[in-house]
């Protein structure tokens, strides 16, 4: 067995350590074996497939997908092993907060939703989202993550940066799962939609591609996703593509017409078309100053 309680450190302060674990060449029934501290908060982000896990604590075994996330509680340190049986790579982020800086951050006894939400995560209420399916990473997830793997700078702004960065994951967890209570049982149209939406937006895909490819007719389609999101498909789509360019821009070692077919463009002019609509400058021009 590998103990990785140190490997692969990338940030580390008195209330937060993040992990990057990457074994790309592991042996045969080998198996990692991950640490929580205790009295904290592990947010654990798969980043590659079919990932087994064992909480030694309460006896579970998981298997994960590709970019299914947990958020999880131990009240005592605790062990977890990480195994695949393929001899497939195992590659995780792991970002361990401690309960008094989440206690201090939401403040439970300034309001009563504060409080529920605390409690939820106390009670691991965030591991799962469907049916005990853990939840997939979003776009946003995704570009944080890459956001703090790539950062480079240290001392100070990076402590900032790192705990900016970390409540905006934990925005958009809360705002993943209250958008699942709203939900039936079962996703709806409008859910699986987004979903293959996420996955896909860099591509050049079309409400009448996303039709094809999950057997959903396209004025469902549209009406589902616009009720439920309140905004059309196209919207939707422009506006992940937006937020991926706006952040790629800034990097001038990059082309404009690598960043439009990075954003699902084919045409360059279509991309600096949507790029102007959205931001009311040229990615050019906002390039430049």
């Amino acid at each position: 067995m590998k103990n990785l309680a140190n490997s692969g450190l990338m940030f580390s302060s008195e209330n937060i350590r993040i992990l990057m674990q990457e074994d790309e060449q592991p042996e045969k029934y080998s198996r990692l074996h991950m640490i929580e501290s205790r009295a904290s908060f592990s947010l654990l982000f798969l980043l590659s497939p079919n990932i087994r896990l064992e909480a030694h604590d309460c006896e579970t075994k998981f298997l994960f997908r590709k970019n299914q996330y947990i958020l999880h509680y131990s009240s005592q340190e605790s062990t977890a092993e990480l195994w695949t049986e393929n001899q497939e790579a195992i590659k995780y982020f792991q970002i361990q907060i401690n309960y008094q800086y989440i206690f201090n951050l939401i403040d439970p006894e300034s309001s009563r939703e504060n409080a529920e939400i605390l409690e939820n995560m106390i009670r691991n209420n965030y591991i799962f989202l469907h049916k005990k399916t853990p939840p997939y990473m979003t776009v946003e997830m995704h570009m944080i993550l890459n956001e703090l793997i790539s950062y480079s700078k240290k001392g100070m702004m990076q402590r900032l940066f790192v705990e900016a960065k970390i409540i905006k994951l934990l925005i958009l967890i809360f705002e993943q799962f209250n958008e699942k209570n709203k939900l039936q049982a079962e996703p709806g149209i409008s859910f699986v939609v987004k979903k293959f939406i996420d996955e896909n937006y860099h591509k050049n895909i079309r409400a009448e591609d996303i039709g094809k490819l999950t057997g959903i007719s396209q004025n469902k389609i549209r009406k589902e996703f616009k009720f439920q999101y309140k905004m059309t498909v196209a919207d939707y789509i422009s506006d992940l593509r937006m937020l991926k360019a706006r952040k790629m821009i800034i990097d001038k070692d990059i082309l404009v017409k690598e960043i439009a077919i990075e954003c699902g463009y084919e045409y360059v002019q279509n991309f600096t078309r949507a790029f102007k609509k959205k931001f009311g400058v040229s990615p050019e021009k906002l390039r430049n100053g």
